[in-house]
């Protein structure tokens, strides 16, 4: 089992670590790749074309300001496509969040808040623990620390 950790420039990479991170700590690869929507365009849609048959359950994808990668791999597969917008240029992410959420009807991509990777982590985790009683016992575990603070 394993979520493609996917972001549109390498200085993306501490934004998106909580992600990887989180995945890690409930047992799930996360194959992290830098791939933007305009400058890799082929290998995004290739990579998600292609995703099911390679052994991929969800893609989670950060990136900033028009921040178009979440919504280019959610148009090529049906898997869960997580978007993380990015803080950053002229508006601090709001551009991001506003691309990443206005998706059109029938190609859906689930939106997390601005630099909110980790809360993408989990939202992956919990879609896979819908089935997966380990993933459901540490997810309870996780909240449990959580709530002590």
């Amino acid at each position: 089992m394993k979520v493609a950790v996917l972001m549109g420039s390498p200085n993306d990479r501490d934004k998106m670590q909580p992600a990887v991170d989180t995945l890690d700590q409930f047992g799930i690869e996360a194959d992290v790749r830098v791939l933007s929507a305009h400058r890799n365009p082929a290998e995004v849609t290739a990579l998600a074309t292609s995703a099911r048959a390679d052994g991929y359950v969800a893609f989670i994808c950060g990136a900033g300001m028009a921040a178009h990668l979440a919504g280019v791999v959610a148009a090529h597969t049906t898997l869960p496509v997580v978007g993380v917008p990015l803080s950053g240029g002229a508006i601090n992410g709001v551009d991001a969040l506003y691309s990443t959420v206005q998706m059109p009807k029938g190609i859906p991509v689930a939106t997390v808040a601005i630099d909110g990777s980790l809360n993408a982590a989990l939202l992956v985790v919990e879609m896979l623990a819908i089935t997966d009683t380990g993933l459901q016992e540490k997810l309870l575990e996780d909240r449990a620390r959580r709530a002590q603070g």
